[in-house]
Parts: C-alpha cells; structure tokens; sequence
C-alpha cells in the first residue's frame, strides 16, 4: 500500500480529522499494511503496547477479563482505532483485542509514533484529542458493559 493509499485511508478516520496535509504524510511515512484473521488477537491486556491500528475493514471485539472470565465491552470496526495504550504510560494493552472477522489495518510502531508528537507537538495535541474521544467512547461502553453484567 503506497502513501496515496494510506492516505485515502487516513480520511475515514476521524481521529485523524485535525492534522494537516503535512502530518498525515508524515504519518504515512511510518504506516504499514496489518491483517488479521478471525479469532487472531491483535493485542492482550497487560501486554507492552507497542503498536497503534487503523481498521480499514472488519470488527475487533475489545474485552476486558474479570473473575467471571472475559466480558466484551466493545467492537469496533471500519474508520476506528485499537489502540490508545501506546500513548500513556506505563504503555500496557487495557483490553484483550481479538479479530471477529479478517481485520485489514494500518499498523503504526508506537515508539516511533510517540517520538514524531515529542518532535511535532501539534502532532501531538491533535492526535491526543482524536484519542480522549476514543477513551471517552471505550470508558462509557465498559461501564455499560459492567452495569448489564452485575443484572
């Protein structure tokens, strides 16, 4: 997938919507191709996180695991995110990430991602606030998800 490609890409992702045409092409420049097939995990709470997924096609379940054994708090799909881990430290996956069907993604290298904000600060600040977004989403959908559980 060449940058023309990855940057078609970028445009259905709003967490992207706030950079400039220069910072997406400095994002395709790090970007790489990511599949996934059914039931392959993309990510394990607690695991270093040290990637950032755009989803181009299919569904990620994001479950979180308990006492009782794993509950689903999420799937999200084509135009979303896996993925906010990588910017907070101590840079730990906070859910389990699991394909529900083939996952076509763009991959980032999360230390490489987190040097390019440190350079770039309005990077940084756009990409934060496409992701609080993202938190805000996940956070809701987990307590929805532990309300029913507790029914």
């Amino acid at each position: 997938m060449g940058n023309n490609g990855i940057l078609g890409t970028f445009a259905g992702h709003a967490v992207l919507a706030r950079l400039s045409d220069r910072q997406k092409l400095l994002l395709a420049s790090g970007a790489r191709a990511y599949a996934a097939a059914p039931g392959e995990f993309l990510a394990r709470q607690e695991d270093a996180s040290h990637t950032f997924y755009l989803v181009r096609r299919g569904r990620v379940a994001m479950s979180v695991r308990t006492l009782d054994g794993p509950v689903e708090v999420t799937t999200v799909g084509t135009g979303e995110v896996v993925g906010w881990s990588w910017l907070i430290p101590p840079h730990r996956w906070q859910f389990d990430c699991r394909a529900v069907e083939a996952v076509e993604a763009v991959a980032f290298d999360a230390e490489w991602l987190r040097e390019k904000c440190e350079q770039d600060a309005s990077l940084g600040y756009h990409l934060l606030q496409g992701l609080v977004g993202v938190l805000s989403s996940r956070l809701a959908a987990t307590r929805e998800q532990l309300v029913q559980a507790r029914k």
